[in-house]
């Protein structure tokens, strides 16, 4: 999770503060969206860096669509 904040915070140029506020936000939304058996495995996968790397990827690529990338 602390890799993730820090990406937040990275790409967004949002204080840390706030960026924890934004990915809470995410993973509460994915949890409730998800169908239960994935929703369930979120905070897991989290914790697992390769995992983080890939959502710092995904991040990055998102802002680029917003033109911030």
């Amino acid at each position: 999770m602390d890799e993730l904040v820090k990406a937040v915070a990275e790409q967004t140029g949002l204080p840390e503060a706030q960026a924890k506020k934004a990915a809470d936000a995410v993973i509460k939304f994915l949890k409730e969206k998800l169908p239960a058996p994935l929703a369930s495995q979120v905070d897991a996968a989290l914790e697992r860096p390769d995992v983080a790397k890939g959502a710092e990827d995904l991040l990055k690529k998102g802002m680029g669509l917003f033109g911030k990338g």
